[in-house]
């Protein structure tokens, strides 16, 4: 058997393989609502054989979404219609997990394909579920001046801080009620927790600012709350922008000291991503944030999911055996290909069991074709 295809435990759970869906933002929700659009996208991952399939950053708070667009798991009516996805990918083999999100100082931003055209109007503005709020962040300072989409935030107080926290807390409440196997913690991309921990973002002077260990702070609080109610058989992931890329921002060893911290409360994997302020600067390239998932695996000692333009199939089995990653994890490779994981499986190990039993004509088609003797 492959690398890539052996099976792997996080606690209770057991992964049929080593394949990720990386959160995806569709914008595509109203009043944070699921709906058939997200069970069409989800749903043909876990039919294209993936082990896991996370949904995109879902909002703790409804001032914590990217856009009026994001999904939210912020009040128990969204809980049906997420169970219904979640009930979906079980049925095709796939664990299911959700990213807990707060997008902070991003927060508010536009939706890039609607323009003040299509919102011109009361009846535009509700069939799209337009809203537009002030967001909060460590400081009240713009992400990107230059930018008008991002406004200057209001600096969060200590009792802002608690809602934020108690908003994970109940998010993740909510999401062992939909049935999820997993949870991940958004501490990357510039969002809410990545603006605490970068002096990129955060100008405080209290205790949630200043040294690192004041910057981790915020992060690490939402993490005992998390894993305090998410139950102790289900693991809890935590998403990282391993390094800001840029001068004076959070390093890649930084993200090691977190990962050991959040390893001590409880985190079984690290999701290992980069960037997310507009100070940052990086050349994208195939695997070119597998260096990140290493640096966090070797020394924080924890298993990592490595993310960035990682469709080559070869190459991924390559970077499992050498110790690089434990999780292949793909976002627009899977776009490109939801059946990636069957592929794969195809090409790495001649099995077609990925495929659900309705599509195992491939198997006639390939051997017609010379691909399967």
């Amino acid at each position: 058997m492959t690398k890539l295809f052996s099976p792997i435990a996080l606690r209770d759970l057991t992964l049929r393989n080593r394949t990720v869906v990386a959160p995806m933002c569709q914008y595509s929700a109203i009043d944070g609502f699921v709906n058939d659009w997200h069970m069409v996208h989800l749903g043909r991952f876990a039919m294209g054989g993936f082990g896991l399939v996370v949904l995109e950053a879902s909002g703790v708070v409804p001032e914590g979404r990217i856009s009026y667009g994001d999904l939210g798991i912020w009040k128990d009516e969204h809980i049906a219609p997420l169970a219904r996805i979640v009930d979906f990918l079980h049925s095709q083999g796939a664990a299911a997990g959700i990213q807990l999100a707060h997008a902070g100082r991003k927060a508010s931003t536009s939706v890039s394909w609607r323009g003040p055209e299509d919102l011109a109007t009361e009846e535009q503005r509700k069939a799209a579920g337009y809203e537009h709020w002030t967001p909060v962040a460590p400081s009240a300072v713009s992400h990107d001046p230059n930018d008008s989409d991002y406004q200057v935030p209001t600096a969060l107080d200590k009792a802002g801080i608690r809602r934020v926290i108690e908003g994970f807390v109940d998010a993740a409440r909510r999401a062992d009620k939909a049935g999820f196997d997993t949870v991940e913690i958004h501490a990357a991309h510039g969002y809410l927790l990545n603006q605490f921990l970068s002096p990129l973002a955060n100008f405080r002077t209290d205790e949630y600012g200043g040294s690192l260990e004041n910057r981790m702070r915020l992060v690490l609080e939402v993490t005992e709350a998390v894993r305090a109610v998410w139950p102790a058989e289900k693991p809890l992931l935590a998403r990282l922008s391993v390094s800001d890329n840029a001068e004076g921002g959070w390093t890649v060893e930084d993200s090691v000291v977190l990962a050991r911290e959040l390893k001590a409360r409880g985190v079984d994997a690290i999701d290992c991503s980069s960037g997310g302020f507009a100070q940052g600067q990086i050349v994208s390239a195939a695997g070119y944030q597998v260096p990140f998932a290493k640096a966090v695996r070797d020394g924080a000692d924890i298993p990592t999911m490595a993310v960035g333009l990682l469709g080559d199939i070869h190459e991924a089995e390559r970077i499992l055996i050498d110790g690089e990653a434990d999780f292949i994890a793909l976002a627009r490779g899977a776009l490109d290909d939801p059946n990636w994981a069957a592929h794969a499986a195809r090409l790495l190990e001649d099995d077609y069991s990925l495929w659900p039993i309705q599509t195992r004509r491939v198997v006639g088609r390939d051997k017609v074709l010379g691909i399967r003797s």
